[in-house]
């Protein structure tokens, strides 16, 4: 009897999970679809401003003040290293990659830039003058 009862209660799940599954999913972005075919028709916005956007919080990473698109980072590579390590900075007028992507987790001082900071585009993001998707009511660090 309890093996019938199991089989369906299992049943009544699988059937809910099959509805849930067919519902209708909207996005914050409308009808606008976010594949490889319409890249060109919605070209991101880099904006170059001297100086940058200020900072929205303590400690916030620098935001990044050109176009990254075709900027190869992988475990061999790093692009960005091209002008931004501390041997190219001055021939490129770059900032110069900070002391501390050279430490590791326990603040040992390494030769070269630590795997944890290596990937810089997970926490730099290119700058953009871009309207939220969706409205909030966030503010920056100075105007709190």
């Amino acid at each position: 009897m309890k093996f019938k009862s199991f089989t369906a209660a299992l049943a009544v799940v699988l059937m809910l999970i099959g509805v849930s599954a067919t519902a209708e999913v909207t996005s914050l972005r409308g009808d606008t679809a976010t594949d490889e075919n319409n890249i060109a028709e919605h070209p991101r916005k880099n904006v170059e401003i001297d100086g940058g956007f200020g900072l929205n919080f303590t400690h916030q990473p620098p935001l990044i003040p050109h176009r990254i698109r075709g900027y190869k980072i992988d475990l061999k590579s790093n692009k960005c290293l091209q002008c931004h390590s501390w041997k190219t900075y001055r021939k490129y007028g770059a900032t110069k990659i900070s002391i501390t992507h050279f430490e590791n987790r326990d603040d040992q001082v390494l030769a070269d830039v630590s795997p944890r900071r290596y990937f810089c585009l997970q926490c730099h993001v290119p700058q953009s003058d871009a309207a939220p998707i969706i409205e909030n009511t966030f503010k920056s660090a100075d105007k709190q």
